[in-house]
């Protein structure tokens, strides 16, 4: 066995070996992982995780797939020193060691049983002491994230276990009489759970004998709604019954008096000295309320007089952890009448870091210990601090802690209270309570702006609004950087905010505009970084060579080539150094991360200065295919081939089979976790002159453009891409991308500028002899020769398109194809032929397999619309139906409009007009957030129909003159025609 592994399920899932967080892999693993702690020492079934990863709806491959995440999660506990028997095969299935591993549940389990112990026993301070350390493991919903019904289900059993445990604890309490002190959290909880009978008569009781009668009785009128409204039930006996004794002044009711700790013994010295040795709070100190908030708990464990308070604030250099842990000691100094010590552990800097044996000297010193009487060793030295320090209420501010060690010494006992600044998690370190373990991170803006007022003054700064918020963003909202323009714009009342502006809107001398003078940014980043493990360091580097806006694990290995295993722990180190931030979860369900600004610019220039060209550009260019590898992986799996796109001749590069396979399991939402980074990548390379990787991204990328209507992101992407190619002279990839520039404008149904584009894009696809993307492009070209009316050249190009999509095996495109011309036939009012080629489309589609859902879709579409034509309403409607299904699956939200829109005409058609209207509201909410102006017409034009059938005249007018702006708008003659025509109806 290696080191001990400790799991913390009673919140969001973690785990940690030593003092190391462990980052897990998708959310197959974090499911799977969840259940063997659940059952932790018990065999778990393979079929239990099966149906508890898949719910229900498991693959063929489901067992293999749970043996892969087995494998994964033994290799991840492996790599991190805790060996690799932490999981065991155990027939049938898979068991979780205990040996070796800590868990918080039961460590809640046994120190309730302890609380429950000593409530038999009648010892109730520690029962007290026993659910106030149990019920602090919580520290959110049990296994936040991790979804499946199993582990959900599990989680809700779990909270009623610790509400449970709450009402057992408040009885405690209440016997303690510690009334007044429990009131405002068992508000709160009753506020949030206000059908729970036993919390509330807790609550009235506390608020009865805190002498607030009449809150008891405005608390049981308040439970006694509740339960009416909601069950239809009056309230049970025991709380009618404590209404009743408290409207008798029952003198039962009565609780003990509070219970005081003995007093302290006496201090060694003969004469107690008071020391303050805070130092100035911070000038204009600025926001921050929640973590004032935080370390104010820390006032009510001292309070309590049973451990001392331990409080660590964490956060990168210039974040502000100094001036914090200052301005919350001047706070609350009256609290502490025996003393504010403080001092600088200088755990970061050129000098050496300050000894604790030397800190322990000066401290006996200020609490009035003679120097003669300071022994010399080390431990004698803490054992007399902290016999000074006993009974006595001192505040210790221990600033800039690099290690543990230097901090251990340190700490008292009893009712004092200590908080340390570092720019490291300091997981060895017990800090109690635990929301006053706080990372720090950047201001708000409106904090930022308020810094900046105080500093400069606010008119300079409310008459200069637009320029404040972007030198705040410039300034990353750092304290330390805002500072230090505050100051410059003080010193200098000629300067405006907005020729600050301009001086730090330089990348290149951003970092030396914010390290002149005292204060340097670029000096603290690079205390910081000296600190850094090698490995941890190069990926950080590396990681300033990119301009997207966050990333995945997997962009870290492919800069390191590297597994995501590894990738990942020097992803955490990071993190823990504050040097990287963690942004949430994706769209995938995985960790995503950001550098900030500054921190990137940093990192850049030591990667500069570091590392050779070479090394530089070889991990941008790993970077860059495995990009493109995953985003044609994802359309390949999104389409059941390689349909619908052409590809540049960039080597791939390939990430691990198994996290391919879990990042593009839903291809959609991969591509939507990765969009703005994506964008940033094509700009990137095609800005360093990486054509190929630009226009084959770019072309990966249609599924989400299409299907989310991400039309600007198109446009930027096929742009920057079209320019990188034209400056080669790389002719497929102008082509293809002028395709994509065309499918642009039609979209937005700009016809003439498409053409003009697809123009362009098939005489270059001619010249070099492409005909696939000549293909493509006629099939564009049809749509914009049906919408003029020229129906016979739409049949002709679509019929050449056909061909070709047949002989290069493009199945999706060729029933994309058909889907068309079977529009055309229902344009010619043919709709016996419509309805032959929309089922052969279908039938294409179909015979894709995965990938081919959106093709049956779309021809499933045509075809209802087909139905409709020729008054099959019932038909019609399933075949709408199916198509609502499938693309809802897909958020597909344009394929979503159309649907809705078809189902409402259907419904139209046979005279349903309350549910045509309903349907049709629906399709026109979906249609106003994709920004579609034909769809959105064609809704209103149907919508205004219904209105006029119900003799709401004014509603109708309403929708037909919105759509005849939307068809104006976009130039579609037709429909303009029928906008035109439905209004004529109406009286002038």
């Amino acid at each position: 066995m290696g080191e001990r592994l400790r799991f913390c399920v009673l919140g969001p899932l973690r785990a940690v070996v030593g003092y190391r967080a462990i980052t897990f892999g998708g959310a197959r693993q974090r499911t799977i992982l969840a259940l063997l702690l659940l059952s932790r020492g018990r065999v778990v079934p393979v079929d239990t995780l099966v149906d508890a990863v898949w719910n229900g709806r498991p693959p063929a491959t489901a067992r293999t797939q749970v043996a892969i995440c087995i494998a994964a999660l033994r290799k991840t506990f492996k790599a991190e020193g805790a060996g690799d028997e932490v999981i065991v095969t155990a027939h049938p299935g898979y068991l979780l060691r205990t040996e070796g591993t800590d868990l918080d549940l039961a460590d809640f389990t046994d120190l309730v049983a302890q609380a429950e112990e000593a409530v038999r026993e009648r010892r109730l301070p520690e029962a007290a002491h026993a659910y106030t350390r149990a019920l602090a493991l919580w520290t959110g919903p049990v296994l936040a994230g991790v979804t499946g019904r199993r582990v959900e289900d599990e989680a809700a059993r779990l909270e009623e276990v610790r509400l449970n445990t709450y009402d057992d604890a408040t009885a405690v309490q209440l016997e303690l009489g510690a009334h007044q002190d429990i009131v405002p959290e068992l508000a709160a909880v009753v506020r949030e759970h206000p059908l729970r009978e036993r919390t509330r008569r807790h609550l009235m009781l506390a608020q009865y004998r805190s002498g607030r009668r009449a809150e008891a009785m405005e608390t049981f009128r308040d439970a006694r709604e509740h339960l009416i409204d909601e069950l239809g039930m009056e309230p049970g006996p025991d709380l009618q019954s404590l209404h009743d004794a408290i409207l008798k002044d029952d003198p039962a009711l009565a609780g003990p008096a509070a219970q005081t700790a003995p007093a302290p013994a006496a201090s060694p010295p003969a004469v107690q000295v008071i020391p303050y040795e805070l130092p100035p709070d911070s000038p204009g100190f600025t926001g921050r309320s929640a973590e004032l908030a935080a370390l104010d708990s820390l006032v009510n464990v001292v309070a309590d007089g049973t451990s001392a308070a331990v409080g660590l604030i964490t956060g990168v250099a210039g974040v502000g952890k100094t001036g914090l842990a200052v301005h919350w000691a001047h706070r609350v100094s009256g609290l502490f009448p025996d003393g504010r010590l403080f001092a600088d552990l200088r755990g970061y800097g050129d000098a050496e870091p300050t000894d604790p044996s030397d800190v322990l000297s000066r401290f006996l010193r200020s609490l009035g210990v003679p120097s003669e009487q300071i022994p010399a060793e080390v431990e004698a030295r803490t054992a007399l601090y902290r016999s000074v320090l006993a009974g006595r209420r001192v505040l210790i501010t221990l600033d800039n802690v690099r290690r543990p060690s230097q901090v251990l010494p340190l700490l008292p006992g009893g009712r004092c209270c200590v908080v340390i600044t570092s720019r490291e998690q300091q997981e060895e370190l017990d800090v109690w309570p635990p929301q006053a373990r706080i990372r720090l991170g950047a201001l708000s803006r409106a904090e930022s702006v308020d810094l900046l007022s105080t500093i400069v003054g606010a008119p300079r700064i409310t008459v200069a609004a637009s320029d404040t918020e972007a030198l705040v963003g410039l300034c990353d909202r750092l304290p330390l950087a805002l500072r230090i323009v505050g100051a410059r714009l003080a010193s200098r009342p000629h300067w405006t905010v907005r020729h600050l502006v301009t001086r730090l809107s330089d990348e290149q001398r951003r970092l030396d505009e914010l390290s002149q003078g005292e204060s340097k940014v670029r000096a603290g980043f690079e205390l910081s970084y000296r600190c850094l493990p090698a490995d941890a360091a190069r990926l950080y580097r590396r990681l300033g060579l990119l301009t997207v806006p966050d990333f995945g694990a997997w962009a870290a290995a492919a800069l390191l080539d590297t597994d995501v295993l590894d990738a990942e722990r020097l992803i955490e180190n990071l993190v823990d150094a504050h040097f990287l931030e963690g942004t949430g979860l994706d769209a995938t369900g995985r960790l995503r991360y950001r550098l900030p600004d500054l921190l990137r610019l940093f990192a850049g220039e030591r990667a500069a200065a570091e590392e050779e060209p070479t090394e530089r550009q070889a991990a941008l260019d790993r970077f860059f295919r495995t990009c493109l590898t995953i985003a044609e992986a994802a359309h390949r799996r999104e389409y059941g081939g390689d349909f619908t796109v052409l590809h540049g001749s960039v080597p791939r590069r390939p990430p691990e089979p198994e996290l391919l396979d879990e990042l593009i399991t839903s291809p959609l939402e991969w591509f939507e976790a990765e969009r703005l980074s994506l964008r940033a990548v094509i700009d990137q390379a095609a800005g360093q002159g990486a054509d190929e990787v630009a226009w084959d991204l770019c072309m990966s990328m249609v599924t989400l453009f299409e299907t989310r209507n991400y039309v600007e992101d198109w446009r930027f992407c096929g742009e920057r891409a079209l320019a990188a190619c034209r400056e080669a002279g790389n002719l497929r990839g102008q082509a293809a991308m002028l395709h994509d520039l065309g499918a642009v404008e039609l979209r937005l149904r700009r016809l003439d500028t498409a053409e003009a584009y697809f123009d362009e894009a098939l005489a270059l696809h001619r010249r070099i002899g492409e005909e696939h993307g000549r293909a493509l492009t006629l099939r564009n070209m049809a749509i914009i020769a049906r919408m003029r009316g020229d129906l016979t050249l739409a049949m002709d190009q679509l019929d050449e398109a056909r061909h070709v999509f047949r002989a290069v095996r493009d199945l999706s495109s060729e029933a994309h194809a058909m889907n068309n011309m079977a529009q055309i036939e229902l344009d010619r009012g043919n709709t016996d032929e419509a309805v032959r080629l929309s089922l052969e489309a279908v039938q294409i589609s179909q015979s894709i397999g995965v990938g081919g859902e959106r093709g049956i879709a779309q021809g499933t579409n045509r075809l209802a619309r087909a139905y409709l034509a020729q008054g099959r309403l019932d038909q019609a409607e399933q075949a709408f139906l199916k198509v609502l299904h499938i693309v809802k699956g897909k958020s597909d939200m344009v394929g979503l409009a159309y649907a809705l829109l078809g189902l409402g005409e259907t419904r139209m058609a046979a005279g349903a007009w309350q549910e045509a209207a309903a349907t049709l509201d629906d399709a026109l909410d979906i249609a106003a957030r994709i920004d579609s102006p034909v769809v959105e017409g064609q809704i209103s034009l149907a919508l205004g129909e219904v209105c006029r059938r119900q003799g709401r005249d004014t509603e109708a007018r309403k929708h037909l003159l919105a759509a005849q702006e939307r068809f104006e708008r976009v130039g579609v003659r037709p429909l303009q025609e029928r906008a035109a025509r439905a209004l004529g109806a109406f009286p002038t």
